[in-house]
């Protein structure tokens, strides 16, 4: 991964002096070329992304702030904001898979997911497994989660966006689902509302 300090880019694009940058950390920085704006959610930047007037804009996910207002950037390809990543814990029986799906739900209840997500205990032809699925602009984000959590299965382990292709394509049986949500849930910006933002180097 490359991730760059807020003081390497300023040759690049103009970032402005950020307060309290820890609330920042997992939202993102689009540079619009002649200015740039810092505070945008996935949502809000995949609609900037389906406009014309913004395709060709840059686009970077805070991944670490610092207490002297620093952050560390990485850039995100834009495709990104299209796909859903995930990961799938296979087991060697029923029994298995569903404790590991009442471990992921019992984790999720002491530490919510970085971003909204589809837990799904399932079973194909020929496997049982835990299914995850998230943007995939967040998906190194949830591997730190699950690292956080200490969570760890037996069986085989299968992840990225081609993996959520083929569990979809295997038409799995869905025993139990759920979905769960961050923390805190941002306040969308949309429309006319988000346009406006665009001229903003401080979007919230």
């Amino acid at each position: 991964m490359a991730s760059v300090a807020k003081n390497q880019m300023e040759q690049k694009m103009k970032l402005p002096d950020i307060k309290n940058a820890g609330q920042y950390t997992g939202l993102f920085v689009v540079d619009f070329g002649d200015h740039c704006g810092v505070g945008f959610v996935a949502e809000e930047v995949a609609e900037l992304l389906d406009s014309e007037q913004f395709t060709d804009i840059k686009v970077y996910q805070v991944y670490r702030a610092n207490p002297d207002g620093t952050m560390e950037l990485k850039g995100v390809n834009k495709e990104t904001f299209q796909l859903e990543a995930g990961m799938f814990f296979y087991a060697n029986d029923a029994e298995s898979a569903r404790g590991d799906y009442q471990r992921l739900l019992a984790w999720s209840d002491q530490q919510l997911p970085p971003a909204r997500c589809k837990t799904q205990l399932a079973d194909t032809d020929n496997a049982h497994l835990v299914a995850l699925i998230y943007p995939a602009e967040f998906d190194e984000a949830f591997s730190r989660w699950l690292l956080d959590g200490n969570y760890r299965t037996i069986g085989q382990v299968e992840g990225g966006t081609g993996a959520v292709q083929r569990y979809y394509d295997a038409e799995p049986e869905v025993l139990e689902r759920k979905q769960l949500w961050p923390a805190t849930s941002i306040e969308r910006l949309q429309g006319e509302a988000l346009l406006e933002a665009t001229n903003r180097a401080i979007v919230r």
